[in-house]
């Protein structure tokens, strides 16, 4: 018999209702934000995909040839060492070519030092400047005065041979924060290094050199 209250009513099953955890939600959130995460992600990715192809067509579009850098004369008139004290006078004049036809460059700063025997003895700034299209500028680097310079035995030994032969060699280095620039679009600032082996006799009132200086590439590295 089925049941019913006193009356006779019949009020069939009991309605069962949904149970949730304590302090949870109809809803799933988490999988909501997981949804979120996934499409956010999808969206950088196409983003990174896009620009790196623009990357790429614009490197095939321009394809910059690397700026040459050339030791074309450099003079060699003080080098005298004396208990570490250093008196000289170096003078280096550059070339910088610049071989692209739709790219050109802006050189922010110019750091050019010189070493003997790795050491560094002197360290000037050149003038900042812009270059343009299939464009070579000259520059001076003039390295003159006194410092402190102190070598290790080897070092000095090498001193006393170049002394004796009148052949000295120098390693001169620029470093270099330029910006390409092409129609209206600028890189960000990059940085470049290069380095100069340079061999040269002293001259002086009594001693000429030994003969005419070979212009010479540089090598050129970015970092």
């Amino acid at each position: 018999m089925e049941k019913g209250d006193h009356h006779g009513g019949y009020y069939g099953d009991t309605l069962t209702l949904p149970h949730y955890p304590p302090n949870s939600e109809p809803c799933c959130c988490s999988c909501i934000a997981k949804l979120v995460c996934t499409r956010v992600f999808q969206i950088l990715c196409t983003i990174l995909l896009v620009v790196g192809i623009i990357i790429f067509v614009l490197w095939l579009i321009f394809r910059p040839d690397t700026l040459r850098f050339y030791a074309n004369d450099a003079a060699l008139s003080q080098f005298n060492l004396n208990n570490g004290n250093l008196q000289f006078n170096l003078t280096v004049n550059l070339s910088i070519q610049n071989p692209n036809r739709r790219i050109s460059v802006n050189y922010d700063s110019i750091e050019a030092m010189t070493l003997y025997e790795g050491q560094r003895f002197s360290a000037i700034e050149l003038p900042p400047f812009y270059q343009g299209q299939r464009i070579t500028n000259n520059l001076t680097a003039d390295f003159s005065g006194q410092d402190i310079l102190l070598l290790s035995d080897e070092g000095l030994r090498n001193y006393d041979n170049d002394r004796a032969y009148n052949m000295y060699g120098f390693n001169v280095q620029l470093f270099i924060r330029a910006r390409l620039r092409s129609w209206i679009v600028r890189s960000m600032p990059i940085r470049a290094r290069i380095n100069c082996n340079l061999e040269l006799p002293l001259i002086s009132n009594n001693t000429a050199a030994g003969g005419a200086f070979q212009s010479q590439r540089c090598s050129f590295n970015w970092v």
